[in-house]
């Protein structure tokens, strides 16, 4: 019977392939799956755990049930604060996982991007650029087990704006409906996320627009994006790189544009790669890409915009920020949640 109700399926598949776009598929044919399993005597989760079987996506998705998502919001806030963890708060490192998530996005070939949420699976997990993000993946866990219908994709996003909201950032809008990929099958390859550091100035300066004008980014979006740089730090053992960008690392503001323009940043002398400190203490970092932003003529601008007019910087990076998280997802809702 099993073989049958395969069969049936897919042949309303390949039918709904023939009529439309893939997105056809994913709608009205994982609903077909799951009528058809039902019809022929399988329960609500049985018929949504073989609907995903067979279109490649998560039970979630072919289960008809929406998360709570003032309860997610809820949780999510709940795990924020964690004593002995860098600073005493999770925050930074899940905007760093969305970031991650999101920042693979080709916009050539429409690959990449937060819908998915492959860094789940080799060989994306083990990219340099995520090393770390792991400790974010396992915090998060449980929020996603207890959730019905949750995608990790939206929770990952999701995580990263409350944490930008509940640091005292700017409200960022977010729309569920990111599917996630059963397998390491689709991550994308490694290099399509930014180096800190290139060798030379406009070597660095060069590579920052490669990495974002690929992903569609614009300057003024480079820059605003670039702010959230003023939560959390480096740490030896993931980047190589090490310290804090402000003396303020869990609290959401421009200060990572004003320091970069009223510090005096000077080499750092150590074993370490290079990176730059405040000649007045260094107790603080930057890196070769966050100076190459006021040593670009085009970049700069903006830095002392935003340095000057905080208001203007959460607007701008609220905005960018969106569709950063939003790059390469076809199936999101029409409304915000």
């Amino acid at each position: 019977m099993l073989r049958s109700v395969f069969a049936r399926t897919s042949t309303v598949v390949a039918a709904n392939l023939r009529g439309g776009p893939s997105a056809r598929l994913f709608s009205s044919g994982a609903q077909t799956a799951r009528n058809v399993f039902a019809k022929s005597g399988f329960t609500m989760v049985a018929g949504s755990t073989a609907a995903a079987a067979l279109f490649g996506l998560s039970v979630a998705q072919c289960a008809d049930v929406q998360p709570d998502w003032a309860k997610v919001r809820a949780d999510i806030k709940a795990i924020l604060d964690e004593d002995g963890y860098d600073d005493g708060s999770i925050g930074p490192l899940l905007i760093r996982l969305a970031w991650h998530s999101s920042g693979t996005y080709d916009v050539k070939s429409k690959t990449g991007g937060s819908d998915g949420a492959t860094m789940r699976f080799p060989p994306e997990a083990n990219h340099g650029a995520n090393a770390g993000l792991l400790e974010a993946r396992k915090r998060l866990e449980k929020i996603q087990a207890s959730t019905p219908g949750l995608s990790y994709a939206d929770l990952y996003i999701l995580a990263s704006i409350v944490a930008v909201e509940e640091m005292g950032g700017p409200k960022i809008p977010f729309r569920p409906g990111r599917s996630d990929k059963p397998s390491g099958e689709w991550c994308t390859p490694d290099g399509r996320l930014p180096d800190a550091d290139k060798g030379t100035k406009p070597g660095t300066i060069a590579h920052i627009r490669d990495i974002f004008y690929r992903m569609g980014m614009n300057d003024q979006e480079i820059v605003a994006l670039c702010g959230a740089h003023a939560l959390g730090r480096c740490h030896k053992d993931r980047s190589g790189y090490l310290g804090p960008w402000t003396r303020a690392p869990t609290t959401f503001s421009n200060e990572y544009f004003r320091l970069l323009i009223e510090t005096k940043w000077v080499k750092k002398q150590w074993s370490g790669p290079m990176q730059y400190e405040n000649a007045d203490g260094g107790d603080l970092m930057m890196l070769p890409a966050d100076l190459a932003l006021v040593e670009d003529k085009d970049f700069r601008p903006w830095v002392e915009l935003y340095a000057k007019d905080e208001k203007r910087f959460f607007n701008d990076f609220s905005k960018a920020y969106a569709k950063l998280t939003e790059l390469g997802c076809n199936n999101l809702e029409r409304g915000t949640k």
